[in-house]
């Protein structure tokens, strides 16, 4: 399964998330590789930071920030259980080739009005490729999400109606993301009883129940 994490709007946690989810399927025994499509170089730069603090390496990263993706991920998805796409902000043809890779997008806001007004370029350009791929299946996923905010719940909300819908998983905010940050380690190395740790494993397993 490929799973491309995905928004034109930066800021918004695609990374955090993508190396969360390959970390948590590795954790579980599968073969996972993340493809690196932004053009930063922020996943790589994690995996590189990871390498520097002695850590082991628990998924391959590469880096592939061209519009080709739709042609080369496939290929190496052949012999990995799941290949996470961490998504490029604001490049469409990076974009459109993501989208066209994936079997599953998932679209990372924030409890903002203006993170929804932010993803009707990403709705756009998905309506295009269903026209490729009409099987593509895809959600939005709350991150850094205050859950008792007015906000928050107004967003849930939503996008309750919204066609793509909202995962019901959500991933709060919380400093725990930042310190793993700094050393390239997930929430679930620091300490894997965590409420951060919890909602990562409760997001994957939601995701692997609507994977096509």
């Amino acid at each position: 399964m490929i799973v491309a994490l995905l928004n034109q709007k930066g800021g918004v946690g695609k990374t955090t998330l993508a190396l969360h989810l390959a970390g948590e399927w590795a954790g579980q025994g599968c073969r996972v590789s993340l493809i690196d499509a932004d053009p930063q170089g922020s996943a790589l730069d994690r995996s590189q930071q990871r390498a520097r603090e002695g850590l082991p390496r628990r998924f391959g990263v590469i880096g592939l920030a061209r519009d080709t993706l739709h042609r080369e991920a496939p290929e190496l998805a052949r012999d990995r259980d799941h290949v996470v796409i961490d998504g490029p902000p604001r490049v469409a043809g990076l974009m459109r080739s993501a989208l066209l890779a994936a079997d599953l997008v998932l679209i990372p806001v924030q409890p903002s009005p203006f993170d929804g007004w932010a993803s009707a370029e990403i709705l756009s350009l998905l309506q295009e490729a269903r026209i490729y791929r009409p099987q593509l299946v895809a959600r939005f996923v709350l991150n850094r999400c205050a859950a008792r905010t007015v906000i928050a719940r107004e967003t849930a909300k939503t996008l309750a109606d919204h066609d793509p819908p909202v995962l019901n998983a959500t991933i709060g905010q919380r400093v725990a993301f930042a310190d793993a940050a700094q050393s390239g380690r997930l929430v679930s190395e620091l300490d894997d009883g965590s409420p951060a740790a919890r909602e990562i494993t409760v997001l994957c397993a939601e995701v692997g129940r609507i994977a096509p």
